[in-house]
Order: structure tokens, then C-alpha cells, then sequence
């Protein structure tokens, strides 16, 4: 395939298995080459849901954070982050800190905000020996997919995330709010819908409750868009979530999704919906040096686990608030 009809254009690779893939040779200076390219590689995107760019061999720290900005603008600055990162410039960061053991199900970056990114963009200086690939699926086809009723259901009620701040698992609130003052957590929690209690022994416990179904900014197109699956207690291995609920408590688990009315998830839908996902996988292995750009809103994406050094760096940009999908049965799938 070739975009021919942009100024620059760019030959693409596509096959099923894998997101759209493009190779560059020898592009010399790489921010320069991101400048001259950047609007048929967002076109790209657009059209494809991601896109794996090899060839840039983006090693260095500050280059990736040039070519990210020449991409996309302004970089968001992450607040409610489930899990810590490592800063390494302005909204720059390391990947998630997760068990190198345990992958990463697919979900929708900070589908959880009032404000989420629409584009993410990835760089892998160091790849692992083994496995630890950022897969992709797409959004739209995972709706379809998906049992009309549960659909429905979801997009009538929206979903709800629950988080306890228990200073040992998961973000502190400093990591999570950018501060660890009580009166400056309550101001964001306010601004962004989000409501919040205060246990007696100091802890935070919030919920709030997103839209599981939402339209495209550009497309219109409705998309399955949630982490309802990622951070629910079933998608947790076995011996994870018991520990976790023995030590803090079934309603204490730093993490945890439901229905947006507040009934529990059942396991059978969260393993339907991790199944769902599965099906609709994309997978290329990261090399070092790669660069992927991923429309955060068409397309979930997930970290597979990995064996041996594993170094990827990502950035958010193009906050967006996003409307939530129809509720009538002909517009729910």
C-alpha cells in the first residue's frame, strides 16, 4: 500500500496478525524526518488505528522525546496513573512499572479520566530477548464482537472504577495526583468528577463512573473504550487477588471495576471480555530503536510479559473528552 495521495508518501505493510508496519532507511536526522513525515504518519494512524515505524533507531532519550513532540504537539502531563512511571522529561515517561511476569490486558490509556489521550506514541530504545510486545485490537471491532446485551447494558450504565490509596500497592497520591495534600486532592477530585471518602485510617477510596461505549472524535464511530477488563479483580492471577483481598479486603483492592450503577462484574464477563480482546489481537515483536503511534481511542493496547532488559519510553497527547455512545439497541452494536 502506498499513501500517495499525501505529500510524502510512506509504503505500509499490512497483515492481520500484526499492526500496520513501516520501514525507514537510514533517516538521518529523526526529529527532521518526523517534521517532514508527520502528516502522513497521522493519516496513517487514523486509518490503521497504529502504526509500527522501523528504522528510526530512537536509542537516545532526548531525540525520542524531540520526535514524540514534532509528532504530537504538546505531551498531557499524566494525573491518576494506576501504577508508578519514571519521568524522563516533560510528558515523558517510562512504561508502567508491572511485573515483568504478569502481562498488561489490553485496555484504553486513562479511559478512566474526564480527559484522555487520543493519540499515544511508544519507543523502544531496548528490546526484551523475549516477548514483552505492545500488542494492539481494535476498538470498533471489539464492540461488535461483543454479546449485544452486555453491550447495552454497558452503554445504559457506563462503567465504575474503584481505587483505595493504600500507600503500598499502586500509585501514591502523589504519583496519582501529582501532590500528597489532602486539600489539593479533594480540589482534583472535585474537578474531575471523581467522588472520594476518607478512611479513618487516613487512606483514600474513590469511584467514579466514565462512559463504556463512546464515539470517535474524528470517525463518529463508536468504539468499545473502558478499562473495565484491565483493572478488574478477575483479570488479577489467582494468587494475586487472594492475597490482596486477604490483606486489604474485598472492598479494599487498589483497583476495581464495575457496572456504572455499582452492581459487581461477574468473572464469566471480565474472562468474555479479556477472551474478546484476545481474539481480536495484534502483535508484532518490539526491535530496539522502533517507534509506534497508537489512536488511543479506536485501538485498546496491552503489554505482553517479557523475559531479559525491557526499555520503552511513551508519551500522551490530544486530550480529549469523549461522548458517550447511544443507548438504544440499534446503535449499541
Amino acid at each position: 500500500m502506498s499513501s500517495s495521495s499525501l505529500t510524502a508518501p510512506i509504503d505500509v505493510e499490512l497483515r492481520p496478525d500484526r499492526p500496520a508496519l513501516v520501514h525507514v532507511d537510514s533517516p538521518g536526522d529523526a526529529p527532521s524526518w518526523a517534521v517532514a513525515h508527520r502528516e502522513v504518519l497521522r493519516a496513517l494512524v487514523t486509518e490503521h488505528g497504529a502504526l509500527l515505524v522501523r528504522g528510526l533507531d530512537l536509542r537516545r532519550t532526548d531525540e525520542i522525546g524531540a520526535v514524540f513532540a514534532r509528532l504530537a504537539g504538546d505531551l498531557m502531563t499524566e494525573r491518576e496513573a494506576f501504577a508508578p512511571r519514571q519521568e524522563h522529561g516533560p510528558g515523558l515517561y517510562s512504561s508502567t512499572t508491572w511485573p515483568a511476569n504478569q502481562p498488561m490486558c489490553m485496555h484504553h490509556e486513562l479511559s478512566y479520566a474526564l480527559e484522555a489521550p487520543g493519540l499515544m506514541l511508544f519507543a523502544c530504545p531496548t528490546a526484551p530477548a523475549q516477548g514483552g510486545a505492545t500488542a494492539v485490537a481494535d476498538a470498533e471491532q471489539v464492540l461488535q464482537a461483543l454479546p449485544a446485551e452486555l453491550t447495552q447494558r454497558f452503554a445504559r450504565t457506563g462503567w465504575m472504577l474503584t481505587r483505595s490509596y493504600n500507600g503500598e500497592i499502586g500509585a501514591s497520591l502523589e504519583e496519582s495526583f501529582g501532590t500528597d495534600d489532602r486539600s489539593a486532592v479533594e480540589r482534583y477530585c472535585l474537578a474531575h468528577a471523581i467522588d472520594f471518602t476518607w478512611r479513618a485510617d487516613g487512606s483514600l477510596y474513590t469511584e467514579q463512573r466514565r462512559a463504556a461505549v463512546v464515539h470517535h472524535p474524528v470517525t463518529g464511530r463508536r468504539c468499545w473504550f473502558n478499562q473495565v477488563a484491565f483493572l478488574n479483580e478477575w483479570t488479577l492471577a489467582p494468587e494475586v487477588r487472594e492475597y490482596l483481598v486477604d490483606v486489604y479486603g474485598a472492598d479494599g483492592l487498589p483497583f476495581n471495576t464495575r457496572y456504572g450503577d455499582g452492581t459487581p462484574i461477574g468473572e464469566d464477563v471480565v474472562q468474555l471480555l479479556n477472551a474478546t480482546y484476545d481474539e481480536h489481537t495484534r502483535r508484532e515483536p518490539w526491535q530496539s530503536g522502533d517507534l509506534m503511534l497508537v489512536d488511543n481511542v479506536r485501538t485498546a493496547h496491552s503489554r505482553e510479559a517479557f523475559t531479559g532488559e525491557r526499555q520503552v519510553l511513551v508519551a500522551m497527547a490530544e486530550p480529549q473528552r469523549l461522548a458517550a455512545g447511544g443507548t438504544s439497541a440499534k446503535e449499541s452494536r
